[in-house]
Formats: structure tokens, C-alpha cells, sequence
């Protein structure tokens, strides 16, 4: 199994997929240990469902182990496309995946921002308190801000172009004065902390590494634990930007505009936003009728 990993699948991988660097660490880090020195055609249902049980007693979540199931099954069903192994092994092997029950978006109230951005501020971590602002403010993804460059951004036409987001396509974020602000900021910011003139130019540069963050994730834990938000997660701020579009009356399709959606469909989860301000608006036609049968 490592052979084919790291000679044929992880290859392949990172020349095809925007997330391809994440395989060879998931790999490494759950699937090695328990496959790696297997050959392909010795790895059985039997195998794997010691795998995921290992799995479940380490206390990773569900989702996550569901994820990783799909992960080796589509190495392994890969492995038999290219010729690697006889038999489809990723149609026999009888593994079952684990019930997650149905995600709940969470919304931030106004104390809740404020909380959360107060505990931000006291982190010191030297950009924690302004990538949270920024997401708040846009909308934008995680991956999406942690891969911007400043060439990326207009400030004279408030646009910031994401060159390959989620969907594989490129899209535009609009900015707000307050975002411009707080870009100016960051800019400001990595001046102080000398990392303004490395010529990758990525808005958050680590001073350490001197190149991008792997991520945020590590000081928001500690945030959202500090100030009592343990189930807020990071990606709970793009549900929040959309869910205060919604309630401030702006229409489905500008927000499947403003968060980059390829089809409305995406934009439908937040449609139950809408219930309050819909009943609102049948009041409007009792005020125009004047009930005339009274």
C-alpha cells in the first residue's frame, strides 16, 4: 500500500487536486500505520473494520472517520482503474460508515461576534483577531484567506478575486469599507513584523515560516474555549455573514452571488432565514386590502 501511495496515487494526486498536500497527511497520519506494509490485495473487510474501530476509540468524530473510509476506498478502488490489483476490492470490502444525524448551522448572535472578536484581540497570535474580522466580513473561506496574495486584491474596485475556489472556479469577493480598513490593517501589521517584502506576498504571512499559515485552527480553539463558544466552529462565520445578508433583506440570489455559489441550490440551506421576514411581508397585503370584510 505505501508503494502504490507514494509511487502512483499521491503523484497524481497533488498534480490534479487543489487538495492534494492534505492526502499525504491524512495518509501518513491515520491510514499508514494500519496499511501501509499490507499488500493491496491482503487488505479485507476484516482489516478495515479494525481500522475504523481504532478509529472510534481514539475519539475522532464520525464525519471525520466517514471521511477516511471514503479516503482508502478510493485508493484502493484507484489501485484496481490502473491495474494494481485483480480484484475490486473497493466493492467487497463491507465496511460501514457511521451515523453523523443532521448538521445544525450555527449562527452567531451580536454578543456572540462580540465575544468571540474581544477573545480574538487578546489572543497573541499576531493575526488571529483580524482573519476573524475578515471572514466575518466577507464571507470568504478558511483556505480561501489563508491562500490570498495582496496581487489578488483591488482595492480601487473593492474586488477580491479568489483565482481557484471550492467549485474549481474563480470568483470574486466584494469588500466593504470596513474590509478595506481591516486590509489595510494586516498591511500595516506585516510591515511591523517584516514579512511585507517576501515575494510570495500573501496577505497572512506566518513571521516564522515566512510563508503562508497552515492554518488558524490551533488559536481558535483556544478563543472559542475561552470565551465559552466550544461549538462554534470557524467556518460557523461564513454561516453568519450569510444569515445577517438574509435577515437584513437581501435576496437569495445576491447571496449565492456574495458567498460564490455555483447554482442557488447551495444558497437554499439558509432559505428557512427567510420564514420571519416572509411573514412580515404578508402583512402588507392585509394593510392594502384594509380588510374590506370587516
Amino acid at each position: 500500500m505505501d508503494e502504490f501511495f507514494f509511487q502512483h496515487y499521491l503523484p497524481n494526486a497533488l498534480a490534479t487536486k487543489k487538495r492534494g498536500p492534505d492526502d499525504r497527511l491524512t495518509y501518513s497520519k491515520h491510514l499508514a500505520k494500519s496499511f501501509g506494509s499490507l499488500p493491496l490485495s491482503d487488505i479485507s473487510s476484516r482489516a478495515v473494520n479494525e481500522w475504523r474501530n481504532k478509529q472510534i476509540a481514539k475519539g475522532l468524530k464520525n464525519s471525520t472517520i466517514n471521511k477516511h473510509i471514503d479516503f482508502l476506498m478510493n485508493i484502493i478502488k484507484l489501485a484496481y482503474v490502473w491495474g494494481h490489483v485483480d480484484d475490486q476490492l473497493h466493492i467487497k470490502i463491507n465496511i460501514r460508515k457511521l451515523p453523523v444525524g443532521n448538521y445544525t448551522q450555527k449562527f452567531l448572535n451580536e454578543t456572540e461576534i462580540r465575544n468571540l472578536l474581544n477573545g480574538c484581540k487578546r489572543s497573541p497570535h499576531p493575526y488571529l483577531y483580524l482573519a476573524v474580522k475578515l471572514l466575518l466580513l466577507t464571507g470568504a473561506r478558511v483556505g480561501e484567506l489563508r491562500n490570498a496574495r495582496w496581487s489578488d486584491i483591488d482595492e480601487h474596485k473593492r474586488i477580491w478575486i479568489v483565482p481557484v475556489s471550492k467549485n474549481g472556479r474563480s470568483r470574486e469577493i466584494f469588500l466593504s469599507a470596513e474590509s478595506l480598513d481591516t486590509l489595510a490593517t494586516v498591511r500595516r501589521e506585516s510591515v511591523a513584523l517584516g514579512t511585507a517584502h517576501l515575494a510570495d506576498g500573501y496577505v497572512f504571512t506566518n513571521p516564522r515560516t515566512e510563508t503562508k499559515y497552515d492554518s488558524f485552527y490551533a488559536a481558535w480553539y483556544k478563543v472559542v474555549r475561552s470565551e465559552g463558544l466550544e461549538d462554534v466552529r470557524i467556518h460557523d462565520l461564513r454561516h453568519t455573514y450569510a444569515s445577517i445578508l438574509i435577515n437584513n433583506e437581501v435576496s437569495i440570489y445576491e447571496v449565492q452571488r456574495l458567498l460564490g455559489h455555483s447554482n442557488v441550490t447551495m444558497t437554499q440551506r439558509y432559505a428557512h432565514l427567510l420564514r420571519s421576514k416572509l411573514h412580515e411581508k404578508t402583512e402588507l397585503v392585509s394593510k392594502a386590502i384594509e380588510n374590506p370584510w370587516n
